[in-house]
């Protein structure tokens, strides 16, 4: 490819990138085998789960044989398939559990301990992959990922659609105590005017499973995969803006990629980040930076706090109160 076709294309650049993937289910599985195809010899699995037999029929770095006895450890298991594969590859698995939004504390110790390696984890790799289950499970890699410079790309399944993006990124040096500028690209939250809460006690049985049509999870984890090789052949890499057309040795380099099954269709979209964003405004990012798991602990145990920290609880009383006033004006009408 690159002696071809695509001469200017930077292998070493991608070959280097240290990889985390946080999920290590059908999204994780699919994606460590595409980064394994382009080279990648650094893949970090972060997952607190076992091996199910649902599994191995979806995700294909699992066997019938790691589902007996309990189920294996599934990052572990995971990071040995990708081994077995290719033996060079540096391939690790970390099970822990993500601290989620919306979902107080229950054992600080561990917890804490969690969140520690998780800071630790998103240090030592340069490109961080959001494949979990739950919109509450991302909040906080994404969170960190900004204040740490990171790549951070999001993939997240529908019943028959997708979407892959990558978030915006904070650059060094910013001074997270003014007004946020809204200058950089969105995160997964950006479109939310209510900070992520608990979705998964109350899930029937048919919610509980991220992946309905198979093709679906092969198709996100493969461009989420692509976006991070286009990313990483741009110059300005995590800061680039949205961009269709050709601005790197691959071609184009979008923010959003929303796909629907049953169009067959793909739209490239861009969305600048929100002031109030629950995952990448400045008063977000300062707090985390200024009180790491202080801030966290709040986030948790309080359902509200973000909403009021971001300036989320004023939006919704303006709304709340325009829509009043909208409905008297109707009622005026009508009288008349």
């Amino acid at each position: 490819m690159k002696w071809r076709i695509v001469p200017g294309l930077d292998l070493d650049t991608i070959k280097n990138t240290k990889c985390l993937l946080l999920g290590s289910g059908t999204l994780g599985s699919y994606v460590g085998r595409a980064l394994l195809a382009w080279g990648v010899r650094k893949i970090t699995f972060v997952d607190n789960g076992k091996v199910s037999f649902s599994n191995p029929v979806r995700q294909p770095l699992y066997k019938f044989e790691d589902c007996v006895d309990g189920g294996s450890n599934k990052a572990e298991t995971a990071a040995n398939a990708l081994k077995e594969v290719f033996p060079l590859v540096d391939a690790q698995g970390v099970s822990l559990e993500v601290p989620m939004a919306g979902h107080p504390i229950t054992n600080e110790p561990k917890q804490k301990a969690d969140f520690d390696k998780l800071v630790q984890l998103i240090d030592e790799h340069d490109a961080i992959f959001l494949l979990m289950d739950s919109r509450e499970t991302r909040w906080l890699p994404t969170v960190i990922g900004n204040v740490k410079h990171k790549i951070v790309l999001n993939a997240a399944l529908g019943f028959e659609s997708y979407l892959v993006m990558r978030h915006g990124c904070l650059k060094p040096g910013t001074d997270l105590t003014k007004e946020d500028d809204q200058s950089r690209l969105g995160c997964y939250f950006c479109n939310d005017v209510y900070a992520p809460s608990d979705s998964t006690s109350d899930r029937t049985l048919d919610q509980m499973c991220t992946v309905t049509r198979p093709g679906v999870a092969l198709m996100a984890s493969s461009l989420a995969v692509e976006l991070l090789a286009s990313v990483l052949q741009h110059k300005d890499k995590q800061f680039a803006d949205h961009d269709v057309e050709n601005v790197t040795a691959l071609g184009g380099l979008p923010h959003q990629l929303r796909g629907f099954l049953h169009s067959f269709e793909i739209l490239k979209l861009k969305a600048q980040n929100y002031k109030f964003c629950a995952g990448c405004s400045y008063a977000v990012l300062n707090e985390f930076e200024n009180n790491g798991w202080d801030f966290v602990k709040k986030a948790l145990n309080k359902s509200k706090y973000i909403e009021e920290l971001t300036g989320l609880t004023k939006v919704h009383k303006e709304a709340e109160e325009a829509e009043l006033l909208l409905d008297i004006e109707d009622s005026d009408d009508e009288l008349v």
